[in-house]
């Protein structure tokens, strides 16, 4: 089974309920889903790229690579901006890193080291703050500080399927 392509979801954030808590949780478990999930795939897998696509370690050096995007717009609904900035939708970034030169444990160390400090931004905020509202730059549409964070865990999600998929690819 497929997974729709990411720049083509949709996003419905239309709750008022405060889901925030439940959010951080689940961003602060990717580092760990990303190390069980590795160290379960053959090291030679790793670095595959199937239909030019992101090997695996490329779609774990991108979640890396997207941490300074959170934080950022973290600190765009912190200070009130109308519009979140945008987003490099051609992931130059990590087009350009060469994830696939570097090991497994140097990449998850990364993103666990990045997704810690993104966290430790995120202990201190209020109700008042996840509730702040700002516009989406690509989906054109107004988002809570805690919709972002969801779109966030949800992108990880998608990178952890994609892996998932790739994996289930080289064992066909």
């Amino acid at each position: 089974m497929k997974q729709i392509r990411w720049f083509e979801r949709r996003f419905d954030f239309d709750k008022n309920q405060n889901i925030f808590p439940s959010i951080v949780e689940r961003l602060s478990g990717t580092p760990v889903r990303l190390e069980d999930k590795l160290a379960a795939i053959p090291e030679e897998w790793l670095r595959v790229r199937l239909d030019s696509s992101w090997s695996i370690l490329e779609n774990v050096g991108h979640l890396t690579d997207l941490e300074p995007l959170w934080q950022g717009r973290l600190e765009d609904f912190l200070s009130g901006a109308v519009t979140l900035r945008p987003a490099d939708l051609s992931n130059a970034r990590t087009d350009a890193a060469n994830h696939n030169a570097s090991s497994p444990e140097a990449l998850l160390a990364e993103f666990r080291a990045a997704r810690t400090h993104t966290l430790r931004l995120l202990e201190g905020l209020t109700e008042d703050d996840i509730f702040r509202e700002a516009l989406h730059p690509r989906l054109q549409q107004p988002m809570r500080l805690m919709d972002s964070f969801l779109f966030v865990a949800e992108h990880d999600d998608h990178h952890l399927a994609r892996i998932t998929e790739i994996v289930r690819s080289m064992k066909s």
